[in-house]
């Protein structure tokens, strides 16, 4: 018979897990089964009997890794993973430049309203997306917008910022206004806990307010940049909103401009769920890839920094 000293072990061992229990319950019905399923239907495809007409026309088969190969000899899919670089060379350092920017100006003692300055910066975060697509791209529109009407009342160039190169800075300059904000927090509150002694110190040797930005409060955030580093690399593979919302405004956006709109194409225009299951799991694993890729090297420079 159990006493209940016994009893009371057993409870405070168990407790822990039963905290844990919601939220792996969670993880494993609204994360993790939706990818093992993805990734099985990747390796399945449908098979055409005669026709295809009449019941038992079509089963579903083991496909192995066709639909892998299929994906990674399209064109389209092809074309959407280049644009999407060429898209986040400009957004991350863009974004994460000027989150580090305001967060080293708003932890300034010189400056005014920091509160206000902190809410009027992270705003645009708390905008969904497709709505600060639709915003945006009607600012861009040259009959709506009335940065064009300023640009013609004063006869100066107006570009047009749907089309061409110029296509890429108009989703980049969405993404960079939306998301900025929320880097800048992460950084800001990094900085904010900085002990005061180190700034003191900093003082008594004379650093000047740049000297102690560049030498001591940057290093020292240096894991969070890494964190915001990290979740901008997810944001960007994964770009779905911004081309969405702008592709009825130009024909320069079309309906696979990114890997995952590709994806959707695919699942919901084409009804070929397999090629797209197989499509995402390839996202998934660059987005795998390129994340714990760049933590790891950010980790090993760190050991290194600190055995040197």
């Amino acid at each position: 018979m159990t006493s209940p000293a016994g009893r009371r072990s057993y409870g405070v061992k168990g407790a822990p897990y039963g905290f844990l229990l919601p939220a792996t319950v969670l993880f494993a019905l609204f994360f993790a089964l939706p990818i093992g399923y993805a990734v099985w239907l990747s390796f399945r495809k449908v098979h055409v009997s005669g026709l295809g007409l009449g019941a038992g026309a079509r089963s579903e088969v083991w496909a192995g890794l066709e639909n892998y190969k299929d994906a990674l000899t399209d064109n389209e899919f092809y074309d959407g993973a280049l644009r999407v670089l060429g898209y986040g060379c400009i957004v991350v350092p863009v974004m994460l430049g000027l989150a580090l920017l305001f967060a080293l100006m708003l932890d300034s003692e010189r400056v005014r309203l920091a509160p206000f300055t902190r809410l009027a910066i992270f705003l645009p975060y708390a905008i969904p997306g497709v709505v600060a697509a639709l915003l945006w791209g009607f600012l861009y529109l040259p009959d709506v917008s009335p940065f064009y009407y300023v640009l013609e009342k004063l006869h100066l160039p107006q570009p047009n910022l749907l089309d061409g190169g110029p296509l890429y800075l108009a989703l980049s300059n969405i993404a960079v206004w939306g998301g900025t904000g929320f880097n800048m927090i992460v950084i800001y509150t990094s900085l904010r806990s900085i002990p005061a002694e180190v700034h003191e110190a900093a003082k008594l040797d004379g650093a000047s307010p740049l000297q102690t930005a560049l030498k001591i409060k940057i290093p020292m955030v240096a894991p969070s940049l890494v964190l915001t580093f990290f979740f901008s690399i997810i944001a960007t593979l994964q770009v779905f909103n911004e081309p969405t919302t702008l592709k009825p405004l130009t024909n320069s956006v079309n309906t696979t401009w990114s890997p995952l709109m590709k994806v959707y194409v695919d699942a919901f225009a084409k009804g070929d769920i397999y090629s797209a299951a197989a499509e995402a799991t390839l996202i998934a694993l660059a987005t795998l890839v390129l994340s714990f890729g760049f933590l790891r090297a950010a980790n090993r420079r760190n050991k290194q920094e600190a055995a040197g």
